[in-house]
C-alpha cells in the first residue's frame, strides 16, 4: 500500500497548512541594477548597440516592471551604455510608473501614433542606428515587421545571446525563491495524496491543489495536471473527466509562483495496489532520474545528461531514441521566471553546465496505452555539482518520503 495516501479529509488537509512565504522578500532594486549592467557588458562584448525587451518576462527580469504583452507596444530600450528607457502608451504612464522598480526614462506615444516611429526616432537621436539592435526573442512577428519597415533588417539580431546568458545562471536570491516555491508545492503534493478517495474527480483534485497553494502563500496553482489510470500514459493530460477508482495509478504534476519564480513537481503512485508491471516501470523511472542527476557536472554539455538517460534506457531494454516504450521527450528543462526556459537537457543542446543553472529532472517513462511514470524534481548546479531542490521519491510505497 502507498504510504500517506487517502488518510485525511480535504478539510483536514487544508487546515494543516501555514503561510510559507512570510519571511521571504522579492528581488531587490540592487539586483535589477546589476542585471542591467551585466546585460550591457554582454552587449559591448558582442558589438550590440541597444536591446529592445518586450513586455513580459524579460522586461520584468531586467527592470522589475510587470506588464503584459498586447497589441499596444510596451517595452524597454537598453543601450550598451547609459540609462534604460521605457516606451509605452501615454495614457498608461500613471499605472506603469506605479509598477516600476527600477526608475526608467519614458518614451510615450499616443493612441493615434505609431510607437515604431517613436522608437526608431529615439534610437536615431541617441546615435544607436549605426550598429546592431537586439530584439527580445519573445517579440511577435508584428513588432519585427514594423521595425523592418523603418530600420535596416540586417542590423537586427536575436537578443537571446544577452537574455539567456543573464537568466540561465541564478543568483542566491533567485535560488532561495525557487527553493521555497518547491517546498510549498511538495507540501501541497503530500496533502493531496492524503485527501484522495475513491470516486473523487480529477477536477476536484485540481481545485483542492489550487486552494492548497493559496494556503501556503501562493496565488494559486500556476498549472495542474491530474491523471488516473490509463490517462497517465499521456504526458500532458486528457480532455475528459476522470474519477479515481480503487487501485488506480495516479500522476499529479503541479506548481506555483513565488515572487515571479516557479515550482514544478510531479509524483506518480498507486491508489491502493500497483501491478507488477507498474512496480517495474516505477523502478525504471527512479533509475533514469538518478542517471540524469549523476551525469550532471560543471563543464559538461546539457545534452550529455540526456544521453545518460538514453544509455540507461538501452541497459534496461527500453527504446533509447525518444520512441515508446521509453522516454519520448527531453530529460529536463531550465526553470526560473518562466516555467520552461534555457537551457534544456535534451539531445543537441550543447550549453555547458555551470553554477546557478536550474533544471527539471523528469525522464518520464511510458508504457503506451497502459500508464506512464513521471517523477519530477529539480536540481541546481553548485560549484561542487548538482544539488536537489527537493528529495526524489524514495520508493513507490513511500512517494512523499514520510517518516516511518
Amino acid at each position: 500500500m502507498t504510504q500517506g495516501v487517502g488518510t485525511l479529509t480535504a478539510e483536514q488537509a487544508l487546515n494543516s497548512f501555514d503561510d510559507m512565504t512570510v519571511d521571504l522578500e522579492p528581488i531587490q532594486l540592487s539586483e535589477y541594477q546589476a542585471r542591467i549592467k551585466k546585460a550591457q557588458a554582454i552587449m559591448q562584448a558582442n558589438g550590440i548597440d541597444a536591446m529592445y525587451v518586450n513586455a513580459g518576462t524579460n522586461l520584468t527580469y531586467f527592470t522589475g516592471l510587470q506588464w503584459y504583452a498586447s497589441e499596444r507596444l510596451v517595452g524597454a530600450i537598453v543601450p550598451a551604455q547609459g540609462d534604460v528607457t521605457l516606451i509605452a502608451p501615454a495614457f498608461e504612464v500613471g499605472s506603469l510608473t506605479q509598477a516600476m522598480v527600477v526608475p526608467l526614462n519614458t518614451l510615450l506615444w499616443d493612441e493615434h501614433e505609431s510607437p515604431y516611429d517613436h522608437l526608431v526616432q529615439f534610437l536615431q537621436t541617441q546615435g544607436l542606428t549605426e550598429g546592431k539592435l537586439a530584439l527580445d526573442e519573445s517579440c511577435s512577428y508584428s513588432i519585427i515587421a514594423n521595425l523592418e519597415e523603418r530600420y535596416p533588417a540586417a542590423k537586427m539580431v536575436d537578443a537571446k545571446v544577452i537574455t539567456a546568458t543573464c537568466r540561465m545562471q541564478k543568483s542566491e536570491a533567485e535560488l532561495a525563491l525557487i527553493q521555497r516555491a518547491m517546498d510549498m508545492t511538495l507540501a501541497v503534493h503530500r496533502a493531496t495524496g492524503a485527501m484522495l478517495h475513491e470516486g473523487i474527480s480529477a477536477s476536484e483534485v485540481r481545485a483542492f491543489i489550487d486552494e492548497a497553494h493559496r494556503r501556503v502563500g501562493a496565488s494559486g496553482s500556476f498549472f495542474c495536471i491530474v491523471l488516473f489510470g490509463q490517462g497517465t500514459s499521456y504526458p500532458h493530460g486528457v480532455n475528459y473527466e476522470q474519477h479515481l477508482q480503487k487501485n488506480d495509478w495516479v500522476l499529479i504534476d503541479t506548481g506555483c509562483k513565488l515572487h515571479g519564480y516557479h515550482s514544478d513537481i510531479t509524483r506518480t503512485y498507486a491508489f491502493g495496489n500497483a501491478t507488477d508491471e507498474q512496480k517495474i516501470f516505477w523502478q525504471y523511472e527512479q533509475q533514469l532520474q538518478l542517471a540524469a542527476f549523476n551525469a550532471a557536472a560543471n563543464g559538461r554539455a546539457c545534452e550529455e545528461v540526456d544521453d545518460a538517460v538514453r544509455d540507461e534506457l538501452a541497459n534496461i531494454g527500453l527504446k533509447d531514441n525518444y520512441q515508446l516504450p521509453g522516454v519520448p521527450h527531453r530529460t529536463g528543462h531550465g526553470i526560473g521566471m518562466d516555467l520552461h526556459e534555457w537551457p534544456y537537457l535534451v539531445g543537441g543542446d550543447k550549453t555547458l553546465l555551470a553554477p546557478g543553472m536550474c533544471f527539471s529532472n523528469e525522464p518520464m517513462v511510458i508504457q503506451p496505452d497502459k500508464f506512464g511514470v513521471r517523477l519530477e524534481d529539480h536540481f541546481y548546479m553548485s560549484e561542487q555539482g548538482p544539488v536537489w531542490f527537493t528529495e526524489p521519491s524514495r520508493s513507490l510505497e513511500n512517494p512523499f518520503n514520510l517518516d516511518d
